[in-house]
């Protein structure tokens, strides 16, 4: 019994000595595939609005943008364009906000906001994040998707619950 209460107390010293570096930041893998960001963004919304001032695009109510093998749903989405120097106009980020849901293979992610910024590959998603995956959950108020590495990166208050592996029909 001794021993069993000394592995427990080294176990739970060990824990409290890194819970403060895994709260600050902790890199998790994303999707199961890759996205590629330079594909086409299909979306579909209940609304649009265009800006003829500035350019941009608002859709509203229930939208979907489909990229790939990436979801993203949001209540509302904004979409700013830019123009390069030979004069050609595409996508130069995407504004979620409220209800943001984005899934990538068996990963999916929830906060109240995200910016994706195409060039760079990254959808930065803030406010409560929860991220689901097969092995388990993680909360956050910050993470940062890589879709071209098929990473991520959480800061922010980080919470998971850790679960012990058991094995499996041996009675041990």
């Amino acid at each position: 019994m001794t021993h069993l209460r000394a592995l427990l107390i080294s176990l739970m010293a060990s824990l409290w000595l890194t819970a403060p570096v895994l709260a600050q930041n902790a890199a998790v893998a994303f999707g199961s595939v890759k996205a590629d960001p330079s594909q086409p963004v299909e979306v579909t919304s209940d609304a649009l609005a265009v800006n003829q001032v500035d350019g941009s695009a608002e859709f509203t109510g229930d939208v979907l943008i489909i990229q790939g093998v990436m979801r993203l749903s949001a209540d509302r989405v904004l979409v700013i364009y830019k123009t390069d120097d030979a004069g050609k106009r595409g996508i130069e980020r995407l504004e979620a906000i409220g209800n943001v849901l984005l899934v990538s293979g068996p990963d999916a992610a929830e906060a109240q906001r995200a910016e994706y910024t195409i060039d760079q590959g990254t959808i930065v998603l803030s406010g409560n994040v929860l991220l689901n995956q097969s092995a388990g959950s993680l909360t956050s108020q910050r993470m940062v998707v890589n879709l071209t590495t098929g990473t991520a990166s959480m800061a922010g208050r980080v919470k998971t619950i850790l679960n012990p592996s058991s094995n499996s029909g041996d009675g041990n």
